[in-house]
């Protein structure tokens, strides 16, 4: 299955780009990844021709199996960054439509970004995009500077446990909406 790991993050140290990195390192025996980010895209501007760099991710989104991504949280939302580059992919182009989508957040603070995700699946099951989401057991891991060692791996077995037991719901799911 080719997984494009998208990071909604556009800080220069993000944990959610460091978690999808690890899933990538982790299962990159199993699954296809390609690891893009939303960092240095234009905002969106109404009226505006998109951005070749835009029509670019758009196609890669298109060629994936499955969409993968790493939802930071601001201000108990999406990041701009990200939201920016939706606002783009929902109305230059519609490349997330019947599209896999799958959400994993990290966040310094203990709630893991679950509201990020939570406005991210609305918006992702919004006519602009009608992706199909993954809404079964959601990964959100808290306190994001104690989770990883120096080498960028997870630290607390418990979590890379359940990181198990989430990518085999969602190959399950994968396999049921895809028949």
């Amino acid at each position: 299955m080719k997984i494009l790991a998208l990071s909604g993050s556009n800080a220069k140290n993000s944990f959610n780009e460091a978690l999808l990195k690890y899933i990538t390192k982790r299962y990159g025996d199993k699954y296809d990844f390609k690891l893009v980010t939303v960092k240095g895209l234009p905002m969106f501007k109404e009226g505006v021709e998109a951005p070749a760099e835009v029509l670019s991710l758009g196609t890669e989104i298109e060629k994936a199996d499955l969409v993968l991504i790493g939802s930071p949280e601001q201000q108990h939302s999406v990041t701009s960054a990200l939201r920016s580059a939706l606002e783009w992919l929902s109305s230059a182009v519609h490349p997330f439509h019947n599209k896999p989508v799958v959400i994993v957040s990290t966040s310094p603070l203990p709630q893991g970004a679950a509201r990020s995700q939570t406005r991210l699946k609305t918006l992702l099951s919004a006519p602009g995009f009608s992706a199909k989401v993954f809404n079964d057991d959601e990964f959100m891991m808290g306190i994001a500077y104690k989770q990883f060692d120096k080498d960028g791996n997870l630290v607390d077995e418990d979590t890379v446990k359940f990181l198990d037991h989430f990518f085999d719901e969602v190959d399950n799911w994968y396999s049921e909406i895809s028949k």
